[in-house]
């Protein structure tokens, strides 16, 4: 932290900020959750004019396998600012200023997994920062723990993170880029909020006790501001998820209801049909059996004439027997 002369007046004997806000206000913070297709998670946050991009890969297998610890997952971070982040081009080779965010990135976001349940595995997490603008670091791990909930990560907390500042002897929230270059100091922390657990906290300038203890005053109730709306992000996603997957359902409902009910028409249609033709074959096997009975009726009573004949005959013949004798 470099104490810079600039006409910029940081912070006015009001308490008001050179863009406006108090010295608890935050930034205008947003989250979006799962842009990612091909990422198991991530997040993109936009915190003031911060943009910054998390992706997180596993957990799976690790490679090289000296690296693996039996006992839990190994926790790999990479954090980046991309060329254009800044006003003046950055170099893309990583500086010693990322790989030491990047450590320490991995150490924060460690107690708030159970890594315990992948050993000899690897969570990859990868932090790009889009568009810088100060505090990127705590806007960083706050996208991260986003996007490890994203993925399925199981987590005993969120990690929300935030900084204060020292300006003009005043402790400030949330610092800008201006502020973090031109002010006395900064003090970032990153918190679990259910835990009330500070797992990463670094300082850099000049901060008496007073100010040190109004700065974590300050800087609590924004962590768990910071929480708050970390979950209604991934609460709005799943919600919306869920609605499509109801959505989805009912349709499937509604989709085989119509077939069941296309399916008894069809049935209802197949009965009607056998029944009528059940009819017409009893009709025409009782227009059988009333012909076969005529017939062997007619054959009856025709078989019947003759031997009344005969019988006239034999009667005829006795009578002229008799006449004769």
């Amino acid at each position: 932290m470099a104490n810079k002369k600039s006409d910029t007046v940081l912070i006015t004997k009001d308490g008001i900020r050179h863009d406006g806000r108090k010295k608890d206000d935050l930034r205008n913070i947003s989250f979006e959750v799962g842009v990612l297709d091909r990422a198991d998670g991530s997040a993109l946050i936009h915190w003031g004019r911060n943009k910054i991009l998390a992706a997180v890969y596993g957990p799976r297998e690790l490679h090289p396998k000296h690296m693996q610890r039996p006992d839990q997952a190994y926790i790999r971070c990479e954090y980046r600012m991309a060329t254009f982040s800044v006003p003046d081009r950055k170099s893309p080779a990583p500086k010693r200023r990322e790989k030491e965010i990047s450590k320490l990135l991995g150490e924060a976001l460690e107690p708030a997994l159970f890594t315990y349940l992948y050993p000899r595995s690897v969570i990859d997490v990868f932090i790009e920062v889009i568009q810088a603008d100060g505090g990127t670091r705590c806007a960083a791990i706050t996208a991260a723990a986003l996007a490890l909930a994203d993925a399925g990560v199981p987590m005993r907390d969120l990690v929300a993170g935030c900084a204060a500042g020292n300006l003009a002897e005043k402790v400030v929230l949330d610092l800008d880029d201006v502020e973090d270059k031109e002010g006395m100091g900064d003090l970032p922390i990153a918190y679990l909020p259910n835990l009330e657990k500070v797992v990463l906290l670094q300082s850099d300038g000049v901060f008496n006790p007073d100010q040190y203890k109004e700065a974590l005053d300050l800087l609590v109730p924004a962590c768990k501001k910071i929480y708050q709306l970390q979950r209604d992000a991934i609460t709005d996603k799943y919600s919306q998820i869920t609605e499509e997957v109801s959505k989805e359902l009912a349709e499937a409902a509604e989709e085989e209801a119509k077939k069941e009910e296309e399916s008894a028409k069809d049935k209802k249609k197949d009965d009607d049909s056998k029944a009528k033709d059940d009819k017409k074959s009893k009709k025409a096997t009782d227009d059988k059996k009333e012909k076969a009975d005529e017939k062997d009726a007619k054959k009856k009573k025709d078989s019947k004439k003759p031997s009344r004949k005969k019988d006239n005959k034999a009667s005829k013949d006795k009578e002229k027997e008799a006449k004769k004798d």
